[in-house]
Parts: structure tokens; C-alpha cells; sequence
């Protein structure tokens, strides 16, 4: 997921996103333990998808705490 899509996305909405990508690379891990993985780039593009998402989220309770 691109950076503009996540920014355009409320707080509520950028922790459900942390979820589900969570909950993807779970997934994903399960799959390469059991060595059902094939391409395991999908890993590491999964990790980044999750630190980008949680940067976002981070930025954006900043911004809401010191707007307060």
C-alpha cells in the first residue's frame, strides 16, 4: 500500500490496517515454516508495509495530541 493511500486514512482506520497486515505476514510465516512460500520477497515487503502504516499512525496521534 502506498503512503498517500495510508495518509489518506483516519486513525481508526490506519490501526485496522496495522491489523490486517499484521495478520497477513502471519500468514505468510506459517506458509515459509511450512514451506509453502515460494517467492519470500513477499516477507519482507509485508514488514515494510507494516512500518510504513505504523510511521503514519505514529505521526498522525502526534499531530492530534499536540493539536489538543
Amino acid at each position: 500500500m502506498k503512503t498517500t493511500e495510508l495518509r489518506q486514512k483516519d486513525v481508526a482506520g490506519l490501526q485496522t490496517e496495522v491489523k490486517a497486515l499484521q495478520k497477513a505476514h502471519f500468514g505468510l510465516r506459517m506458509q515459509k515454516a511450512t514451506q509453502q512460500l515460494n517467492n519470500t520477497a513477499t516477507l519482507r515487503s509485508a514488514r515494510r508495509d507494516i512500518a510504513r502504516a505504523k510511521t503514519i499512525l505514529v505521526e498522525k496521534q502526534s499531530a492530534d495530541t499536540s493539536a489538543k
